[in-house]
Order: structure tokens, then C-alpha cells, then sequence
């Protein structure tokens, strides 16, 4: 028997689900359970907030016509674009994850 082989029903039914894709819950990407590593998801482990920058205020310029509290950025790392790449690496979770 080749090593490529199944050599009984549960391997192949254990195959199909490693290589099934499923959504990962963090940062809204497809992945094979398979190929999930420690650095396979980046992803903000903080919300995107609108506020004041009590420590930074001077990184943070706000528009002529925004309010004081204006500031909106990342509170885990301070990106301000909310299409910034994640600051954190892990695993994938998926919603069937418990």
C-alpha cells in the first residue's frame, strides 16, 4: 500500500474535514483546518473606538469641523485606518469552535 493510501474509512472522513474551508471568526478569512498555524491569523484583538487619545494627543489631528472626541483608531495599537492590517498573530477560530 502506497503511503498516499487510506487505509480505513475514518482516515478519509478525517481528510475531508482537515481540508474543509471554514470562516475564521477574528479576521473574516477561509482556511483548512489543516494548514492553521500560530501565525495563520492577524487580526486587532481591541475594538475600533471613536474617541479622545488622553496619552497621544498630539499623533491625532482632528478635521475643522470634528468634535474633540473625534479620534477614531484601533485601541489596541492606535492604527487609524479601520482597514489596517491586525497587530496580533494566532490560530484561526472558527464559529464552531466552543
Amino acid at each position: 500500500m502506497n503511503k498516499n493510501q487510506i487505509n480505513y474509512k475514518g482516515d478519509e472522513e478525517k481528510v475531508k474535514q482537515n481540508n474543509k474551508l471554514v470562516l475564521c471568526k477574528r479576521c473574516k478569512e477561509a482556511y483548512a483546518a489543516s494548514s492553521n498555524t500560530q501565525t495563520s491569523c492577524r487580526f486587532h484583538p481591541n475594538l475600533f473606538v471613536c474617541r479622545r487619545h488622553d496619552d497621544q494627543k498630539r499623533y491625532y489631528e482632528l478635521g475643522p469641523d470634528d468634535p474633540p472626541y473625534a479620534a477614531k483608531f484601533y485601541d489596541c495599537c492606535g492604527a487609524e485606518d479601520m482597514a489596517a492590517p491586525g497587530c496580533t498573530t494566532s490560530f484561526h477560530i472558527s464559529y464552531d469552535d466552543k
